[in-house]
């Protein structure tokens, strides 16, 4: 039953994604691209003629029912791997994906690591002082002196 409840909860959130693969909007793909020519800028934000031309592309490839891996795939060819915003997911252009997530883990394990040692090397508990004025211990003799002083005022 569980697994039955596990498949669905699946399908159920894995449909809009495959909903965007095979129907994508001008404004998703915006955001994904960049602009050849606009250094560090999207399609999304760019008003240059080259991201002009590219967005009436994408429309008319829409318009034409391709897929948003499609139309990528064309202006990857077009352009070169240089259009897209995100590098893809797959051969050496994989690393940029895993290296942040090596580096957010491995720092994680150094600190948990630093964290336990920290917490095993505590220095030992001083042994409770006896009271003094000046807030040294009393020494064996001045104990002796002042438990003298002590009686005579007692008795």
């Amino acid at each position: 039953m569980r697994i039955a409840v596990v498949a669905l909860v699946a399908l159920v959130l894995a449909a809009p994604a495959a909903a965007s693969q095979q129907h994508p909007t001008l404004a998703e793909l915006e955001g994904q691209l960049m602009c050849p020519i606009c250094e560090g800028e999207t399609l999304a934000q760019s008003d240059s003629p080259a991201a002009q031309r590219i967005k009436a592309y994408i429309t008319l490839r829409i318009g034409q029912g391709a897929t948003r891996s499609q139309i990528k795939d064309e202006l990857v060819e077009q352009w070169g791997a240089r259009i897209l915003a995100a590098p893809p997911r797959h051969g050496f252009d994989l690393l940029a994906w895993l290296l942040p997530i090596v580096g957010v883990l491995g720092g994680a394990a150094v600190l948990g690591v630093l964290a336990w040692r920290w917490t095993r090397e505590r220095e030992p508990e001083p042994a409770p002082q006896r009271w003094s004025l000046n807030g040294h211990p009393l020494g064996p003799d001045e104990e002796r002196r002042l438990d003298e002083e002590l009686a005579r005022f007692d008795g």
